[in-house]
Order: C-alpha cells, then structure tokens, then sequence
C-alpha cells in the first residue's frame, strides 16, 4: 500500500525529513504536487542560493543539482538519508515524486503530515518550488 502525501504548501525540508524517516522504517510514498512546496526566505536570497549551487563546480564532473521540481524533491530527500548504504538505496527505490497528481492517484485520500505544513511557518517570505525550478530553467 503506498502514502499519496501532498506536497501543496508543505515546507521543503521538513517534509523531506518526515518523508526519509518513514521511507527508513519501510514505508512506501509518493509526493504529488512537488512544484506546489515551499522554501521559506526570501525570494532574492533562495534563488540566488539556487543559483549559486547549480554554477558551482563542472559541467563534467558535478555537483549535479537537478532542474525539475520532481527530481529536486527527490534529490533534498536523498540528502537525508544513508544513500550510499544499503538501507538508504532500499529506502531510495520506495519514494516517488511527481508534479502535478498523476492519474493513478486521481481521487484518492492525500496524507498532510503536521509537522511539515506551512502554519508552522513563522517567516512570511517563501517561494514555491516550482518559481525556484523554473528559474534554473525547468520546462514542466
């Protein structure tokens, strides 16, 4: 049985965090509308901070920092876990991301965990995910 969180207003990090420990334990998940997440901060500051990744380094050699909002969800998520160990690959092959929600998860019951959502927000500055992506020139 596989979680269908939504990702829609959720903050980046804490629902990465929440999402690698459930995926550790065994869990299945998929996040749908990973564009809708949010960075909190300033637009100025998150997408320079971005941008700065993304130039940092060769175009041989990395650090690869992926351009859609799917693939950079996936990518936060997998700096929290062991991903170069065993548990951390298994735990890897059990999350799903996707933009927008795909037909397989048409009118089914989304999960909201608590501790990512955006009430817990205290700054009033953020950006979406997909603002952040689209900036580094994703096409999605």
């Amino acid at each position: 049985m596989v979680t269908v969180i939504n990702g829609d207003g959720m903050l980046l990090g804490r629902l990465a965090s929440v999402v690698a420990q459930r995926a550790l334990a065994g869990e299945e998940i998929a996040i749908v509308n990973a564009e809708k997440a949010i960075i909190s901060g300033s637009r100025a500051r998150v997408l320079s901070n971005y941008q700065h990744k993304r130039s940092r380094g060769s175009s041989g050699w990395g650090p690869f920092v992926p351009r859609r909002p799917d693939n950079l969800m996936k990518r936060t998520i997998r700096g929290m876990l062991p991903y170069k160990r065993p548990r951390g690959v298994d735990a890897m092959k059990r999350i799903r991301c996707y933009v927008g929600i795909p037909v397989d998860f048409v009118g089914k019951d989304f999960e909201v965990p608590d501790e990512a959502h955006m009430d817990r927000l205290n700054n009033v500055q953020f950006v979406t995910l997909g603002t952040v992506c689209t900036f580094l020139g994703a096409k999605f």
